[in-house]
């Protein structure tokens, strides 16, 4: 059953008696300390303590109980006394000025970090997404100066759950969903086990009450009960180690019952076969004392088979190293056991494999793992943390790196330090961002290039047309803080000039086409292949830089391939003669065929094949004039096409048009060497009157791919004016 600590003391009239309190919880405190704490009982029984908070208790006792709630942990003084005063300050007539009069500086900083935190929690109006709950925990953790805020007000919410028994159903079940989803997970997230498995339990009751007391049942005997046979299990392991001589810290704990019935569901298991209701935990120094200790475990007791893990030898994918075995125990009652190093363990619950990761299957992120891992450091009151000293900027990183502001909705939202309401509204929608002309930070107008502070509600001003203002992209304006925003204004504008790009694209295209000699047509057929809309979305695509040359010409040749039917090879052409294996004639290669000498075809060209009485068939592109001017033996002409093995080499003249320098043949044969293109002629001639030399090479080339290198890397030369394919 869920856990109830011992009722306030009372007096003879039935009142709460303060001074008996203060005794029971300050016992190991100084003098000092407990009058501090006899001060702050009274300061809120005077001012309001009486007054009933949301969960219909007295602002007094609920101070009280939230403060011996918080006493497991051994916060600091002040810690406590925020916990006592914060109820008549939320609710009643304690102001933050007696606070300070009566207990400091301190106190009151942590109440009003307390009244913050529950102002903001309220907006959130009931969104039970789980990405709204993330942002909830992330935002209570980043509007808070002190971290101890967020200790008080779990702790405040175990003592709020325990009087909700009074309230409506419905009320309570929402108070429990809030619990569940907000305030048990942040709760894990800090390490804090004690907290996180009462909020857990009492949630768990409140919205699944027939499973709660079914599970309750089946456990059979007291939660004290457990933890004293925890407890003998403990002291049989450490006698028993101790006789191997090895080292090791040992510790349990009994599993509570929200947590059996998630593992229950997750793994779909009986309640016997839950090995881990009970389970103990072994840390050692050095990893070879971890398999003596394992030993030591399963020559006490007989191991269940096959309910051994060795996360140690074989990691989890998170990083997770650790041994887990299960075994019948003293009494005839199962025990989980994890046994792993000091570092191991530290790993476990700072690192990449932090508990909160793989039990609530949350995604990684880095910058929030390192906030968490610095909490946890901040909520060890141990004299060991205290020597470490925690500086303050440990602390301000923690506060740092992102904001969560409100939408008027209600819903968290979270955007990069230092973001704007530009930033706001375009991560919002992408319309609203371009439509913005002003907004309201909590009600008061702001300039758009105001930064956003955690906490903050934002309302966004917009017109029913218009875009974004060119000085939005101007960073030293500081209208945009994030990348994203950024990104979308810019890709406005950027259609704003779409008839202007597919202009200068379809220049791009035809020129580049008509130097490597080959036609633009079939370019409906690939536009599906590369994702654009239509061809002026091609061509547009083309000028800015999302689409390249090659990618076209080899989307066209893949095109053209497909588009060919295989069909009955011509009777009168031999089989016994072969055909280079990267040309098929009508589907069917190894026939006899050679290369038309006067259009050089290369693979990406359109070709066609030419049948010649005695010498198989001829490959012609297919604009070769030898080809179009014999339209009287188009019967002649069969359908070929490039096959998938292209290690062959074809020759191909280029034409280059550059001024005469001395050295200008030596750069461009330096280029053919470096990509490893041979050359089989070379004719050079100048005109003496003009200074322009034309030179026509003849080079081997694989496809049209290595030909648009080629001519590019050549065009890039000094005073080369032009380089493109013969026809």
């Amino acid at each position: 059953m869920v856990k109830i600590r011992d009722d306030l003391p009372k007096t003879s009239d039935g009142a709460i008696d303060i001074a008996q309190w203060v005794q029971r919880v300050g016992k190991d405190r100084s003098e000092k300390e407990r009058k501090l704490l006899l001060a702050a009982a009274y300061l809120n029984l005077e001012n309001g303590g009486h007054h009933l908070t949301c969960v219909n208790e007295s602002c007094l006792r609920q101070g009280l109980q939230t403060a011996e709630t918080l006493m497991t942990l051994e916060p600091d003084i002040a810690t406590l006394l925020a916990a006592i005063v914060y109820f008549p300050a939320q609710y009643a007539e304690l102001s933050c000025e007696m606070i300070q009069n009566t207990l400091g500086n301190e106190v009151t900083t942590l109440v009003s970090g307390l009244i913050q935190i529950t102002t903001h929690a309220h907006q959130v109006k009931g969104s039970n997404a789980t990405s709204q709950h993330d942002n909830l925990r992330k935002m209570l953790l980043a509007v808070v100066e002190d971290v101890r805020v967020v200790l008080i007000k779990l702790a405040e919410r175990i003592t709020s759950l325990r009087a909700a028994v009074v309230l409506d159903k419905e009320v309570r079940q929402q108070y429990a969903l809030e619990t569940r989803d907000i305030y048990a997970p942040l709760a894990n997230r800090l390490g804090i086990g004690q907290i996180k498995w009462e909020l857990e339990d009492f949630a768990f009751r409140y919205l699944e009450p027939d499973a709660y007391k079914h599970i309750a049942k089946l456990l059979d005997e007291k939660r004290l009960d457990r933890e004293i046979y925890i407890q003998k299990v403990i002291e049989q392991i450490n006698d028993a180690l101790a006789k191997e001589n090895i080292e090791a810290e040992v510790s349990g704990r009994v599993k509570h019952i929200y947590s059996i019935w998630r593992k229950m569901l997750r793994k779909n298991l009986d309640f016997n076969d839950i090995y881990d209701v009970r389970a103990i935990r072994i840390l050692t120094s050095e990893m070879r004392d971890c398999y003596g200790a394992l030993g030591v475990v399963h020559s006490l007791w007989q191991h269940i088979p096959k309910e051994f893990d060795d996360y140690i030898a074989t990691p989890k994918e998170n990083g997770y190293r650790s041994l887990h075995t299960a075994v019948i125990g003293p009494q005839g009652r199962t025990l989980e056991i994890q046994i792993r190093t000091h570092k191991m363990h530290q790993e476990a619950e700072l690192g990449v494999a932090a508990h909160w990761l793989y039990k609530e299957g949350g995604r990684l992120d880095s910058n929030y793992q390192k906030k968490l891992n610095a909490l946890r450091q901040i909520l060890d009151w141990s004299e060991e943390a205290q020597e470490r000293d925690v500086s303050e900027v440990l602390l301000q990183e923690v506060l740092e790196e992102r904001v969560y502001v409100f939408t008027p909705q209600g819903d968290v939202v979270d955007l990069p330090l230092g973001s704007t309401p530009l930033d706001f509204a375009y991560h919002i929608h992408t319309d609203l961002g371009h439509r913005c002309r002003g907004a309201k930070v909590n009600g008061a107008i702001v300039p758009l290039n105001y930064q956003l502070s955690s906490g903050e509600q934002i309302e966004i001003l917009s017109v029913k047309e218009g875009g974004p203002s060119r000085d939005w992209l101007n960073s030293n304006l500081g209208y945009l803080k994030s990348a994203r925003a950024r990104s979308k204004a810019y890709h406005w504008f950027k259609r704003q000039a779409q008839d202007k790009n597919v202009e200068q694209g379809r220049e791009m295209l035809e020129k580049e086409f008509k130097r490597l000699n080959i036609e633009i047509s079939g370019l409906n057929r690939i536009l599906v292949k590369l994702g654009a809309k239509s061809l002026d979305d091609l061509y547009a695509g083309i000028n800015c830089g999302d689409y390249r040359i090659g990618q076209i010409v080899d989307a066209l040749q893949k095109a053209e391939n497909a588009h060919v039917a295989p069909d009955e090879i011509i009777p009168h052409l031999s089989k016994s003669k072969r055909l280079p294996s990267e040309i098929t004639i009508q589907g069917v290669g190894n026939l006899l065929c050679h290369f038309g000498g006067c259009c050089k075809p290369l693979p990406g060209d359109r070709i066609i094949g030419y049948i010649t009485l005695g010498r198989g068939v001829t490959i012609h592109r297919q604009d070769c004039i030898n080809i179009l001017g014999k339209p009287e033996e188009e019967h002649r002409l069969i359908q070929v096409e490039w096959g998938e093995t292209r290690q062959n080499v074809y020759p191909v003249d280029i034409n280059i048009r550059a001024y005469d320098r001395q050295g200008l043949l030596r750069d461009i044969t330096a280029i053919l060497t470096n990509e490893k293109i041979n050359v089989n002629a070379v004719n050079t001639l100048t005109n003496k009157d003009d200074n322009i030399a034309n030179l026509v090479l003849t080079i081997e080339i694989a496809d049209l791919d290595g030909l648009m290198n080629i001519l590019n890397k050549i065009s890039q030369l000094p005073n080369v004016l032009e380089a493109r394919r013969v026809h």
